[in-house]
């Protein structure tokens, strides 16, 4: 525990609620959205040419992709009531939709997408709403899985730009060009001192175009040739509200997108959380609801707007990792960078001049690093046989079939081929094995009562009535009662006022020589996993007496304490470590 809090003390040089120097703030920002809006600009045009949509649809979907990024990656970054995470959460064209949206251009043209994504974005308000009900569904395990199998899906395509070169020009230039990349972006990253590696991203890649243009594979030309101001020329494709067999028929698999699109994002924003602060804190699940909610905002504007749909980039959790600044400043400037790109069209020629082994080259490091951090999400809990399968095999599942190699003549007809990508394939895999976990689990034991000590005799009755079914003796329960009163006596405001009535609902259940319990209750206003990790820290903030007494008596009776917080709602969960009775003497 101290060696990774040392370690995140000095890789973190600007945590999210500082501010770096206005220079340094710009010059990351810059380099950030240099590095990312081709990829907001080249999934539109994947799905534009392949859906048939005409060249006016494509200048317009490039315009409206970039102003919308740009818009939420701000709202993320800002946070605006509760829509947004509050962290550098990059925002841009999904490549999940790439084969629904192609689908849907394909049968009914720019206004039935446009449809389909307005309608699969209101399901993701709700999953954001009620993300509390789910946790048990979307866990770090499935979330872990879903970015460790992003590196999968785009790791090909990224493979692909190494080699990706005019013709007639020298076959060694696309090596040398990547090569160049790649060993000065690490060579920076691994070896230079921290305020050079904050600039590593950048100057890998103006190593990289500088030899791509020595070998001529940077396009001056379309620098020169675009405007420096200018609107779109085509126009706003509108809305199909016909509701046609195609709609009715493509539907499930926008919001089945949509749903892998939230879990994409779910982990993307608790990761982010893992690199922003220089002292390992627990997962703020409020920020984690309003990453979701600004993810379906951004649909609910492509749709409205008629271009691909929105999701958070994982990038931006390698590049905070890589560069150690979480200053969510870094992502205004982004936001803003992103919004002016989509007016400049010169400034848009400047980053798709880049030669794509340069490109490659830095997505592969990025890749990488995403790929460690999807790992250690789920290692984050700890991992048993079970969820060491859920993991396994969705994501072997997710390299078949983005490898084409598990059914591929039925996978590929399937919902407009929907399983191709792997992280799709994996992640649904995952999230079915985890229902049938929990399906399949030991029976869960409740009680509901009022948010108050006096619901405490009432607790007693219900937990030694628990602990006597699973032949426990009376000592085991007054272990768990006294965890559960001291979860209690904490998650209580030290005020004694609360602004409306509340609701306690306890949830027990037996998991080996273990008895763990699920205090769900209203809101309150620290994390106690978080105030525990601080018991005996020097430096920590002074927590009250009475409070400090249960945090300590909390500790010493369970075993594990996690606590997630979403708006309205505390879910406290301990694992209290338990053994049978003796049997009685021969």
């Amino acid at each position: 525990m101290n060696t990774d809090a040392s370690a995140r003390q000095s890789s973190v040089r600007y945590e999210a609620d500082e501010r770096p120097p206005l220079l340094l703030t710009i010059g990351l920002g810059l380099q950030i959205a240099l590095l990312t809006v081709g990829g907001v600009v080249l999934t539109v045009a994947i799905v534009s040419r392949a859906g048939g949509a005409s060249e006016s649809f494509l200048t317009w979907g490039v315009f409206a992709a970039a102003a919308i990024s740009g818009t939420t990656t701000v709202i993320q970054a800002i946070r605006v009531g509760r829509i947004g995470a509050g962290y550098v959460l990059m925002m841009g064209t999904s490549g999940s939709f790439i084969a629904v949206c192609i689908g849907a251009l394909a049968q009914g043209g720019p206004a039935l997408m446009a449809t389909l994504i307005i309608i699969s974005s209101l399901f993701q308000f709700l999953l954001s709403a009620r993300l509390s009900l789910l946790r048990r569904i979307l866990t770090p395990a499935v979330s872990g899985t879903v970015i460790m199998l992003i590196s999968v899906t785009v790791m090909p395509i990224a493979f692909n730009m190494l080699n990706r070169v005019p013709e007639g020009m020298p076959s060694t230039s696309a090596a040398v060009t990547a090569l160049a990349t790649v060993l000065v972006t690490l060579g920076i990253a691994l070896k230079a001192k921290s305020s050079l590696r904050l600039w590593a991203p950048v100057i890998g890649v103006a190593a990289g175009s500088i030899v791509g243009g020595y070998f001529g594979l940077y396009d001056a030309g379309r620098v020169a040739a675009a405007s420096w101001l200018g609107l779109p020329e085509g126009s706003w494709p509108g809305v199909d509200i016909s509701f046609s067999p195609a709609f009715w028929a493509l539907l499930p698999a926008f919001m089945f997108v949509t749903l892998v699109g939230a879990v994409e994002t779910i982990g993307d924003s608790v990761a982010i959380q893992r690199v922003s602060w220089r002292r390992p804190r627990a997962v703020d699940y409020r920020a984690v609801q309003g990453a979701v909610a600004a993810d379906g905002l951004g649909n609910l504007l492509s749709g409205l707007m008629g271009t691909v749909p929105n999701t958070t980039y994982s990038s931006s959790i390698a590049v905070t990792e890589l560069t150690g600044v979480a200053s969510r400043m870094v992502g205004v400037v982004v936001g803003l960078a992103f919004v002016l790109v989509a007016f400049i069209p010169k400034f848009l020629a400047v980053v798709l001049a880049i030669p794509d082994p340069v490109a490659g080259g830095f997505l592969i490091v990025l890749l990488a690093m995403l790929f460690v951090i999807g790992m250690k999400l789920v290692l984050q809990d700890g991992i048993d046989y079970r969820k060491g399968l859920v993991v396994g095999v969705g994501f072997w599942i997710g390299v078949g079939f983005q490898n084409d190699a598990i059914f591929p003549a039925l996978v590929s007809d399937f919902a407009g081929g929907l399983l191709r990508n792997g992280m799709t394939a994996g992640g649904l895999t995952a999230i079915l094995m985890t229902i049938f976990l929990e399906i399949t689990s030991p029976r869960r034991h409740r009680m509901e009562s009022d948010f108050d000590l006096a619901a405490l005799p009432k607790i007693r009755a219900f937990l030694e009535g628990f602990a006597r079914r699973q032949g426990w003796d009376k000592g085991t329960a007054d272990r768990l009662m006294a965890a559960s009163e001291e979860t209690l006596l904490a998650l209580i405001p030290q005020d004694g006022e609360h602004s409306q009535p509340r609701r306690l609902l306890l949830v027990a259940h037996r998991e080996g020589e273990s008895a763990v319990l699920e205090l769900v209750a209203a809101t309150g206003e620290g994390n106690l996993q978080d105030r525990i990790e601080l018991l005996g820290d020097e430096r920590a903030v002074e927590t009250p007496e009475e409070l400090e007494i249960s945090l300590r008596l909390l500790r010493h009776y369970a075993s594990s304490v996690h606590h997630q917080q979403y708006h309205d709602t505390d879910i406290v969960t301990l694992q209290v470590d338990v053994r049978p009775p003796p049997p009685p003497p021969q």
